[in-house]
């Protein structure tokens, strides 16, 4: 008899031991997360992001940098069509540089805060707090949570898996997927460095856009070809080209489209102007929101969306248009060939 209640001891004791050995729960995975965010001065990160919007994948290096509380450095690189083009957010407000065309524009904005940002760890993990419904799993050496979104101009993208490494809880993927779970955006982190150092100057705007220009030259007028109108491949349902229009500027073609039917808008192409080495220093004030449309950061507000991309400016305009629906058009307009 005393044998039995020592074997029914021991195992009572196995039992509690691997409990307290055992995974930890999903609750414990997001406190821990959020302990992270909150004591962390700030991080570097690498990785490569895919976009499937376009008729083919479009891939991305990407390079962030934050600086607790609210600085920002996000530069993202298409090595293929050497170009680049980078966000910082510093005291003076957030910036959107284009080296290749000297140009950087300023918001009044609240970026990131404002929205879900696949590439930014603190986003990703307010995302995971705030979704009451999400789906937790421990799969090997990872922890993966699949979590609503929060893109406000951008509804066609509900959902996003995000897997985070369990030793060290870093990001290491994220994919953000449509309506049918199909991935749209991923993001593949090779590197996470937390509470590193920055230079005075590493979100200075100057010295960025400086910077950058070594590694992607401005270009030269003189050098580029007339570039191919483009055409959305999406549109609202029962809205169709009604006039295009070519006007010659100094530049080059500006090419006009005007497409009406239950919904109207307009788009103009034209040769993107590079600005003179001497306006370096200034930078355009942009009215509305900085616009991540994947390949591209461009400005919206709400009757217009414009963005520059492979040395042609592009401009959406319309009073019908949802943001949503904007978003949507000028995604669908890149990725693919002019006719």
């Amino acid at each position: 008899m005393k044998k039995s209640w020592v074997l029914l001891l021991v195992g009572l004791f196995t039992v509690l031991l691997l409990a307290g050995c055992g995974e930890k729960s999903q609750a414990d995975v997001v406190q821990a997360l959020e302990k992270k965010t909150e004591e962390m001065s700030g991080y570097k990160a690498k990785g490569k992001m895919t976009l499937q919007t376009g008729s083919e994948p479009q891939v991305y290096e990407i390079e962030i940098w934050h600086k607790g509380p609210t600085y920002y450095r996000v530069n993202l690189k298409n090595s293929q069509k050497e170009q680049s083009q980078m966000i910082l957010r510093n005291d003076e407000g957030v910036f959107v540089l284009t080296p290749a065309l000297n140009k950087s524009f300023r918001f009044q904005s609240d970026w990131p805060q404002n929205s879900s940002q696949a590439y930014l760890f603190e986003s990703l993990v307010k995302d995971i707090a705030n979704d009451p419904e999400a789906k937790f799993s421990a799969v090997e050496d990872k922890y993966v949570f699949e979590t609503k979104t929060n893109y406000q101009n951008n509804k066609m993208l509900p959902t996003q898996e995000i897997t985070f490494n369990k030793k060290e809880l870093s990001p290491t993927m994220v994919k953000v997927m449509d309506t049918d779970r199909n991935p749209l955006v991923v993001v593949e982190f090779t590197s996470f460095e937390l509470n590193t150092s920055f230079d005075d100057n590493s979100f200075d705007v100057e010295k960025n856009m400086s910077s950058a220009q070594i590694e992607v030259p401005t270009m030269a007028t003189g050098d580029r070809e007339p570039f191919a109108v483009k055409y959305p491949l999406e549109q609202p349902a029962g809205v169709d080209l009604v006039e295009e229009k070519e006007v010659d500027t100094e530049n080059g073609k500006r090419v006009i489209l005007t497409f009406g039917g239950e919904k109207s808008f307009t788009l103009i192409q034209e040769s993107a102007e590079i600005a003179a080495p001497a306006s370096a220093s200034t930078s355009t004030y942009m009215n509305g929101q900085p616009a991540d449309l994947g390949f591209t950061i461009g400005a919206i507000s709400e009757s217009s969306l414009t963005w520059s991309y492979d040395g042609v400016d592009y401009m959406l305009a319309s009073e019908d248009l949802s943001e949503d629906e904007m978003l949507t058009i000028a995604k669908s307009v890149q990725g693919q060939g002019g006719k």
